[in-house]
Parts: C-alpha cells; sequence; structure tokens
C-alpha cells in the first residue's frame, strides 16, 4: 500500500462518461490530511506506518472535544490538532514528513481504490430484515409471518447453535468496499467521485486506500 487519505462522505449524485454512459457515484470530501506522525520499520515500532489528521480543530475546541495525551501528541508533532487522527500501513513511510498535507489530488482518476466506513444503524430488527430470511406463509391462516423460525430440534441436540441468526442490532458496522474506480479527481475543493456507492451516511467518516485487487 502506497497511498491512502481520509474523508468524509458528501453524498450521491450521477454524471455522464466521456462514452456517453450515466453512472451513479458518491461525492467524497478527501482531506487535505496533515502527517501527525511516521513509523519505520527500523525504528523502535518495527513496522512502517503514517499517521493521518482530519478536519483541523481550534485549540478551544481541541481542549474540549480530545484528552491530553491526544492534544500532547499532535503538541510534540508541531501540527494542529484535528477531529480524526488515523494511522495507515504505507511501506513508503519514509517519503511523508511530519507537517506534509496530503491532498485529494494524491489519487488520480481511472485508479481504484478500497474504501472502508461505518454503516447505518438500523436499529433493533428481526431475522427477515436483519439477515434476509425467508418470510413464512403470508396467508390468513398461517398465523406465523416474519418470526425467527425453527430454533433447533428438541431431541438432538436439545441446544440453539451459535451464530443461530437471531433479531438484534442490526447496522453501526466497520465495511470495507473494494475496487471502486475513481471517475474524477477536483482538487481544488478537494473532492473525488467514486463510481458506486460506499458504506455510512453522508457525512460519515471514510478511509481511502489503494485496491488491493488492482
Amino acid at each position: 500500500m502506497k497511498k491512502a487519505i481520509i474523508g468524509k462522505k458528501l453524498g450521491m449524485t450521477q454524471i455522464f462518461l466521456p462514452d456517453g454512459r450515466l453512472v451513479p457515484v458518491t461525492v467524497i470530501q478527501a482531506g487535505p490530511c496533515t502527517v501527525v506522525t511516521k513509523k519505520s520499520a527500523s525504528g523502535k515500532d518495527g513496522y512502517d506506518a503514517v499517521q493521518f489528521s482530519f478536519e483541523e480543530l481550534s485549540e478551544k475546541r481541541a481542549e474540549k472535544l480530545l484528552t491530553k495525551p491526544v492534544n500532547g501528541h499532535y503538541k510534540k508533532a508541531g501540527v494542529k490538532p484535528a477531529r480524526t487522527l488515523r494511522e495507515f500501513r504505507l511501506d513508503d513511510s519514509d517519503s511523508y514528513e511530519v507537517g506534509q498535507v496530503v491532498k485529494a489530488d494524491v489519487f488520480a482518476e481511472g485508479e481504484t481504490v478500497d474504501i472502508t466506513g461505518t454503516t447505518k444503524g438500523r436499529g433493533f430488527t428481526g431475522a427477515i430484515y436483519r439477515w434476509n430470511q425467508h418470510t413464512g406463509p403470508m396467508a390468513h391462516g398461517s398465523k406465523y409471518h416474519r418470526g425467527v423460525g425453527s430454533m433447533s430440534a428438541n431431541s438432538d441436540p436439545s441446544r440453539v447453535f451459535k451464530n443461530k441468526h437471531m433479531p438484534g442490532h442490526y447496522g453501526v458496522e466497520r465495511v470495507t468496499i473494494q475496487h471502486l474506480e475513481i471517475v474524477k479527481v477536483d482538487a481544488e475543493r478537494s473532492l473525488l467521485l467514486v463510481h458506486g456507492a460506499v458504506p455510512g451516511p453522508n457525512e460519515g467518516l471514510l478511509l481511502i486506500r489503494d485496491s488491493v485487487k488492482a
């Protein structure tokens, strides 16, 4: 992995490609991100990585939102505190410098990326909505339409197996969508237009990396 950036989902729209096709795209505010720390395999850390910050905060706001250790981490690096701090494993971490600003133009049109986000929360849902389970007979006489279904046999094994699909909290899961194509890069406004949908609601945090399957 050589490139990465932190972003925020702004919403979806559609654009025309040069060949005339109309495609759905997700608009992402990618960066600007500031390099806070870089780690090296040859150093005390034992691995190559870079820490990026996203969405800078004022000093008063940082004191309210961030802990003292995190504020001290920013102060030691000599960069402004930010709302988000994330670490990426980058093979070429030595090419980055502390304080360097990484913008959307680190990626180019036509490249593919993997995007990680947190899915929308849907609250407590049943097995049909949560697991796409089939319904029971919908006729009036069945009296069992959206239930969880058979739990197990009562003689053997006389218990419910682990991982049985049950009702419960649905959503708020970390999900990665792989191999999404970058359709357009707007460096002036720090925007990436990515073909297709990405996890999470609008204003949700996204981690954008080089595609591992490129």
